[in-house]
């Protein structure tokens, strides 16, 4: 159903709030346990669309799923997978499409995966080819969905990435469970970890030295998973949190994953008020509680090795940008246009909607920074959940009131968004 909102200046921000489960980490329990031959409880895990599309599949796959409450649910993967009867649908998600690529290409039966329109144009290539060269079979348009996955054995590479990739690497690492010999994924510098992570939780043949992470054949444990919460989805209130005069909240139970925490560091660097409190250790992952603070916000260089550790939060950072004292210049981040979106584009042609003064560079944006923004327009989302928290965020201090058309693709993500938004908003 189309939902267009509008959103109108916020007079405060405060109070304590717990962000939903991390996306990229429930894919990634959902999947693994599928592989376990065994029984896996999962707790905390993401109830956005894009996760519930690979918890479909795996079902699909001969995995039967119990909840226990609406925050935990059992995967039970006793038997081995199975063909499924039919052609797995991936939605709008290029996690489930990319590591699931990896995950079958070495199975003993063929299958088949596609998606809606958006996920559809996205780029397959970067993961089909290095599964050729492992000795993976596939039938495509261009490397483009739908694709088929004829199952066969598989035999350790050592590849070297020149993009730091996360599903890339999740994708050989997925199938290098079931190859022959060793299969070993180098990247330039070191993308989010929750493959490698996992992996060693769950007792894989890993071995992970600097940017190199190796695997060989090995089954996974049946070990019970609790999800941290995302700091993808945080990043939204921390964002709002300073940039609103007089915010103050409390985001408890966020994972702070160090290739993924850039928005953090990025935070500090524009001498944001950001305070992390609580720190532990949840499956294998590194929690905190955040408490972030009104700041008058400096502008800042994000380039090179900071890009991979927090590319989603790229559309969010930019907002940030455009109310920061100079000019803020983000480049290296190229991979944004393989997005949902191309999401250099959108950022530049919906911010300057409200008036922000942002330009578009091939692999960045430059952008300096306001007082305020004046508002007062109509925004599109381009069917992209994190341009349109984006635009959320932005409202928040417009001048004018904006209206957001096709605001639900936000459940792509994060179905809770407005819930928790409007619990802090004042």
């Amino acid at each position: 159903m189309v939902m267009d909102i509008t959103v109108k200046k916020a007079e405060s921000l405060k109070g304590e709030i717990e962000i939903p489960a991390d996306k990229s980490i429930t894919h990634r329990a959902f999947m693994f346990s599928a592989l376990t031959k065994g029984k896996v409880k999962i707790a905390n895990f993401s109830k956005g669309a894009d996760c519930m599309s690979t918890l479909k599949i795996i079902q699909m796959l001969g995995c039967s799923v119990d909840y226990l409450n609406e925050k935990e649910l059992f995967i039970n993967a006793k038997n081995a997978l199975k063909e499924p009867g039919s052609p797995l649908d991936c939605g709008n998600s290029g996690t489930t499409t990319r590591l699931m690529t990896g995950l079958l290409a070495g199975q003993n039966f063929n299958t088949e995966l596609f998606g809606d329109e958006s996920l559809s144009k996205r780029p397959m290539k970067r993961v089909i080819s290095p599964l050729e060269m492992m000795g993976a079979k596939f039938d495509h348009s261009d490397y483009k969905l739908p694709v088929k996955i004829y199952g066969t054995n598989l035999k350790g590479i050592d590849y070297n990435s020149h993009l730091a990739s996360a599903q890339v690497k999740s994708c050989l690492l997925l199938a290098g469970l079931n190859a022959d010999g060793v299969t070993s994924f180098t990247e330039p510098y070191k993308s989010r970890n929750h493959t490698e992570l996992m992996f060693e939780y769950m007792g894989a043949d890993i071995k992970i030295e600097d940017n190199k992470v190796s695997v060989q054949k090995s089954q996974l444990q049946p070990v019970d998973i609790t999800v941290a919460g995302d700091i993808s989805s945080a990043a939204f209130f921390i964002a709002a949190a300073l940039i609103v005069p007089g915010a103050d909240i409390l985001i408890k139970n966020v994972g702070i994953n160090e290739t993924r925490s850039g928005i953090i560091d990025v935070v500090k660097a524009m001498n944001g008020d950001i305070e992390i409190l609580n720190e532990r250790l949840i499956s294998n992952e590194k929690v905190a509680d955040i408490r972030v603070r009104y700041s008058k916000l400096n502008s800042t260089v994000i380039e090179g090795e900071i890009i991979p550790r927090l590319i989603d939060e790229i559309p969010v950072i930019a907002v940030m940008a455009a109310l920061a004292d100079g000019t803020t210049v983000i480049k290296d981040a190229g991979d944004l246009r393989n997005k949902e979106a191309d999401r250099i584009t959108a950022v530049r042609n919906e911010l300057s909607k409200l008036g922000a003064d942002i330009q578009e560079m091939p692999d960045g944006l430059i952008i300096t920074g306001k007082k305020h923004l004046e508002g007062g327009s109509c925004v599109e989302c381009y069917h992209d959940h994190r341009i349109a928290m984006s635009e959320y965020v932005a409202g928040l201090v417009c001048k004018s009131p904006i209206t957001i058309n096709e605001f639900q693709w936000v459940d792509i993500s994060f179905p809770e968004f407005l819930k928790l938004m409007s619990s802090v908003c004042h």
